[in-house]
């Protein structure tokens, strides 16, 4: 049973990272269809990320009072319907509409199965968990390029991926049972006695802040090399749009096979080991990337900042319990995503009026600086939690 629910586990990783890039790579002909600005996607996006910040925050009220199955249940039920919606839109408020239970769904399973997994699995699943995560949302937009090269609209693709989800939902649902049935009974489990704590008492945790700070940067720095990676090689470096685009993608070839191998360094390094090491591997491809060696530094620089990024996420999240004691857990893993999500919403644009304002080629120290905070937070953590 533990080894079926783990496999559960992993498809669920998989689902969640599906829709992550449809809007991206479906905008395109969904503007053009709906005959707004380019810019408007902004809207869409920014909405589901204020309903996955309010969802994370409210993941601990919900597990402890559905339980970790059904929340993941009903969380991806919620974003098979909302893709579902998407693909039957024909004007751009019903997008407006399908956006909020989408954002609302996708935090409370992010933050549910991550600490899940936390409490009942090694930390080697984590990483590969999250590499399944990157699977899954390099997948979405290759379903929707199969539905647009076969002469299909955009929402036939989305329609692909809610069918995908829909049936995700009806395997979860069967496998409810699994969630307290397949475990050894670990201490710490989500159904544990005890009221949800509010903001202001996670926040008083010692250290609490610290990972909260830790995480925002942490994402701030992933997203903005992901948004920007490709327009600094074409900007900076000088390469052509096309070539540029394909070289931007490295980042995220680094972090995926980083987090591939991250699962088997873990059977020899602990939680708080691989940190420092992916941080230090950041810090090489930061300074890789203002090497004066053209476009080969910038693009090994961008691969060397994913394969260092690709540890961190997983490895914060694993040592969670560790740190905080598994009754906050899921509390505190709630509020790591909350701060994760206002990363991704706040910094990328800020390094795009930085771009805009003063010049691109300031990404190597923009992205230095947000790293080099998340390491002092996350010193800043270990310590606290040694001495707690």
């Amino acid at each position: 049973m533990v080894h079926l629910l783990l496999v559960i586990i992993y498809i669920s990783f998989v689902s969640l990272g599906l829709p992550d890039a449809l809007l991206g790579a479906a905008w395109p002909s969904m503007s053009a269809q709906f005959e707004v600005p380019v810019s408007y996607a902004g809207a869409i996006s920014m909405i589901i990320a204020v309903g996955t910040v309010v969802s994370s925050l409210l993941s601990e009220r919900m597990t402890k009072w559905l339980g970790p199955g059904n929340v993941t249940a009903i969380s991806v039920a919620m974003t098979a319907l909302a893709i579902f919606g998407f693909s039957l839109s024909d004007a751009y408020w019903m997008l407006l509409a399908w956006a909020v239970p989408y954002g609302l769904g996708a935090g409370s399973v992010d933050a549910s199965l991550n600490n899940y997994v936390a409490l009942h699995y090694a930390s080697r699943h984590m990483s590969w968990l999250h590499c399944m995560w990157g699977l899954g949302a390099s997948l979405g937009p290759y379903i929707l390029g199969y539905a647009l090269s076969g002469g299909l609209p955009w929402n036939i693709g989305y329609r692909y991926i809610a069918f995908l989800q829909i049936v995700l939902t009806a395997l979860l649902v069967f496998c409810i049972p699994m969630w307290k049935n397949g475990t050894c009974g670990a201490a710490g489990e989500n159904d544990a006695p005890g009221k949800p704590l509010g903001l202001r008492q996670i926040a008083a945790i010692p250290g609490a802040k610290e990972v909260m700070l830790a995480f925002f940067c942490y994402c701030a720095a992933e997203q903005t090399a992901i948004l920007w990676g490709s327009s600094y090689l074409f900007l900076h470096i000088g390469m052509d749009e096309q070539t540029a685009a394909g070289f931007g993608s490295l980042f995220l070839i680094g972090l995926t096979a980083g987090r591939g191998l991250s699962g088997f360094l873990t059977y020899k390094l602990s939680d708080i080991r691989m940190i420092r090491l992916g941080q230090g591997i950041m810090v090489l491809g930061i300074g890789v990337m203002v090497l004066p060696l053209g476009q080969w530094s910038a693009m090994i620089g961008l691969m060397i900042i994913g394969l260092g990024c690709a540890p961190i996420y997983p490895c914060i999240i694993h040592s969670t319990p560790v740190h905080f004691g598994p009754e906050k857990s899921q509390a505190l893993i709630g509020v790591q995503m909350a701060s994760a999500y206002v990363g991704i919403v706040a910094m990328p644009p800020l390094f795009g009026i930085i771009a805009n304002h003063i010049t691109v080629s300031l990404l190597p120290a923009y992205l230095a600086v947000i790293t080099v905070l998340m390491i002092v937070m996350c010193e800043r953590l270990n310590k606290k939690c040694a001495h707690a």
